[in-house]
C-alpha cells in the first residue's frame, strides 16, 4: 500500500484526499518506483480545477524521483536499484510509490538529488524544447520571459546565461526581480508596478524581442505581441492568470508578421528516445553547475493543499517539492 493524493471532483486545493492504494507489481513497459521527492507544477492546478479536463477520480501529480524497486519486462533502460526521475502523464505522481510506463522515466545521476530530481524534470525540460526545439535561437538573441522568478523561470535565466542570450524577465516585486537578476537575467521588470511593454521597448532600442516565452496567459498575452520585433516568435506555453481570450489571427500581420505557437512538453517527450536525450541534456547543465536548481519550498505530502494555495497565491520562488 502506498499513501496517494487524489481528488475526486473538481475544486480548490481542499478536494485533495489522501488514501491508501495497492501498488502492484510492473507489467510490460513498465516500473514500480518509490518516491524519495515529488514536484509541484501549475499544471497540477490546472487538472485539479477542471482546466485541463481528468476522469475522476484520479490521482495527482506529473512529476517525482526515488529508486526503481521492480521492472516490468522489455524494459531496458532502467534496472532494480537506479536513481530515476521522472515528468510523465497520466497524473500520479503525489504518493509513497507507483507502477508507470517506463518510457518516460529517466536515469537520475548521483551528482542531482532526489529533490533537485523532483524538482527539475518537467520545468528543466521545459527550458529545454523552449531553447533548443521550438524555434532557432543563438548567441546574442534576446528573449522576454514572464514570470522569471518562478521555477521555470529560473532555470530559463541560467540557461540563457549559459548560451550567451539575453533575457528580459518580469516578475512581480522587486524581490522576484532581484532573484531573477541573480540567476542570470540581463534585466527585470516588476510587471505590477510599471510600463512593461514600454520598458522593454526601452531596453531593446524600439527594436522589440526576438521571442517571447509567456507562461502567464490571459494577463500579458496582448502586451508581450507588443514587445516582439517583426517576424518573432511568441510562445504560449501556460495560463498561470487564465486561459488566453481568442483573438483575431489578423493581429499577427499587422503587428508585423509574427509567428505563435502554443507547445507542451508532453508532446516533445512523448518519443522515448527524444524524451531521454533531453533529460541527459538537463542533467548535464545541472551536474556542470552551469544551472542550479533553487528548492525554495518543501511539504510533507500531507501539506499539498497549503503547497497548491502558496502556488497559486504566487507566494513561491523557485522550485517546490512534496516529501513522501
Amino acid at each position: 500500500m502506498a499513501k496517494t493524493v487524489i481528488i475526486e471532483a473538481p475544486g480548490g486545493p481542499e478536494a485533495y484526499k489522501i488514501v491508501d492504494r495497492e501498488v502492484g507489481e510492473p507489467g510490460p513497459g513498465e516500473i514500480r518506483i518509490r518516491h524519495h521527492a515529488c514536484g509541484l507544477n501549475f499544471i497540477d492546478v490546472y487538472q485539479r480545477t477542471g482546466l485541463y479536463p481528468l476522469q475522476f477520480p484520479h490521482a495527482m501529480g506529473m512529476e517525482g524521483a526515488g529508486v526503481v524497486e521492480a521492472v516490468g519486462e522489455g524494459v531496458t533502460h532502467l534496472k532494480v536499484g537506479d536513481r530515476a526521475a521522472y515528468a510523465s502523464a497520466p497524473p500520479g505522481a503525489y504518493c509513497e510509490a507507483r507502477v508507470m510506463k517506463a518510457a518516460q522515466v529517466c536515469p537520475l545521476p548521483d551528482a542531482i538529488s532526489f529533490e533537485e530530481g523532483a524538482a527539475m524534470m518537467l520545468k528543466g525540460m521545459t527550458v529545454v524544447y523552449l531553447f533548443h526545439r521550438t524555434t532557432p535561437l543563438a548567441k546574442g538573441d534576446t528573449v522576454l520571459f514572464h514570470a522569471a522568478a518562478g521555477g521555470v523561470g529560473l532555470i530559463a535565466c541560467q540557461w540563457a546565461k549559459s548560451m550567451g542570450i539575453r533575457l528580459i524577465g518580469t516578475a512581480g516585486s522587486p524581490e522576484k526581480c532581484q532573484l531573477a537578476l541573480d540567476h542570470g537575467a540581463d534585466a527585470c521588470i516588476n510587471y505590477r508596478d510599471a510600463d512593461w511593454v514600454a520598458q522593454v521597448r526601452d531596453l531593446t532600442g524600439g527594436k522589440g524581442v526576438d521571442v517571447v516565452m509567456d507562461a502567464v496567459g490571459k494577463d500579458t498575452f496582448e502586451g508581450s505581441l507588443d514587445c516582439l520585433k517583426p517576424l518573432g516568435m511568441m510562445i504560449s506555453f501556460g495560463n498561470a492568470s487564465g486561459p488566453v481570450p481568442p483573438f483575431n489571427l489578423a493581429t499577427l500581420g499587422a503587428k508585423g508578421s509574427l509567428k505563435i505557437t502554443r507547445p507542451t512538453l508532453f508532446t516533445h517527450i512523448a518519443d522515448h528516445d527524444t524524451c531521454q536525450a533531453m533529460a541527459r541534456q538537463l542533467c548535464d547543465k545541472v551536474a556542470s553547475g552551469e544551472v542550479k536548481i533553487t528548492i525554495d519550498q518543501r511539504y510533507p505530502l500531507a501539506e499539498v493543499a497549503e503547497a497548491h494555495r502558496a502556488l497559486e497565491g504566487r507566494k513561491t520562488t523557485g522550485q517546490t517539492v512534496l516529501i513522501p
